[in-house]
């Protein structure tokens, strides 16, 4: 169990209280989401200032100290991608803590690969030698991530959403062939800060689409500082809804893709 948030949009914005401030922010969810699990094995933030991934990551809780608060409080990014950890796999580390990065690549997963040492297996006889020496940490969520990077290096001339969808069902079809009846947690996002993918299967999650910048309810003031000259579009994916605003939640067994446009498309995910 983790819990995770995305953002994408067509201008630089603060998720400050998205992260922080709201009713169901992300900190929060760290404290208590809404079943009543803590998730308090390790926070990370990342999102691309200047084109290239700037992350930072602690092993403690979000809502413990104020580094995470401070964090937040810097991003103002068209990408970002945060995560906290409820360990399943893997020690609390560094270097087990989310999102993960391999060059302009961000990954963060909730979830778990139930059997992961029989699966952990079969995953390294798919990943290039080249990613395999790119493991530095003990959970399921790096395997995956490197899976999917073997699978775009292999085949850079398809489309992100088709190779992480045959990915996917490709690590499902592994862990049913060790259990048919696992339990599977395999919600993801995976972006090189241009484009944006993800998943859900077998965990909650919600997405909320924004056309217009509002004066935010919590701080009193727009998230955006600078002049708009197009269209604003934003889309917010998360766990649980952050905000009382009509967030919708993704049906499961599902991919999904922000476009150039920054609109959401979703595919279902056949296994």
């Amino acid at each position: 169990m983790c819990r995770l948030y995305a953002f994408r949009a067509n201008e630089q914005t603060r998720v400050e209280c998205s992260l922080i401030h709201s009713q169901n922010a992300l900190m929060e969810q760290s404290r208590g989401d809404l079943q009543g699990y803590v998730h308090g094995h390790g926070w990370g933030v990342a999102d691309y200032p200047n084109g290239l991934p700037i992350i930072e990551k602690q092993t403690w809780a979000a809502y413990h100290g104020e580094h995470f608060k401070k964090k937040a409080a810097k991003v103002y990014a068209k990408t970002v991608v945060a995560h906290v950890r409820r360990a399943t796999v893997g020690e609390p580390s560094i270097e087990n803590t989310h999102p993960f990065n391999n060059g302009p690549w961000i990954f963060a997963h909730n979830g778990t690969l139930p059997n992961f040492q029989k699966v952990q297996e079969i995953i390294i006889d798919h990943i290039e030698p080249f990613y395999v020496n790119e493991i530095h940490g003990r959970t399921d969520s790096e395997h995956i991530f490197l899976y999917l990077l073997t699978l775009w290096r292999q085949h850079p001339e398809k489309g992100l959403l088709d190779l992480v969808q045959d990915g996917l069902c490709q690590i499902i079809d592994w862990c049913h062939e060790i259990d048919e009846n696992a339990k599977i947690g395999l919600n993801i996002v995976l972006t090189d800060g241009n484009r944006m993918v993800g998943s859900r299967y077998g965990r909650s999650l919600w997405h909320l689409e924004r056309e217009r910048i509002l004066d935010c309810e919590f701080c009193g003031k727009s998230h955006v500082h600078h002049h708009v000259g197009e269209h604003y579009r934003a889309l917010e994916i998360a766990s649980e809804p952050i905000t009382d605003e009509n967030w919708h939640e993704f049906p499961d067994r599902l991919v999904y893709e922000i476009d150039e446009d920054y609109h959401l498309r979703t595919r279902k995910l056949e296994v």
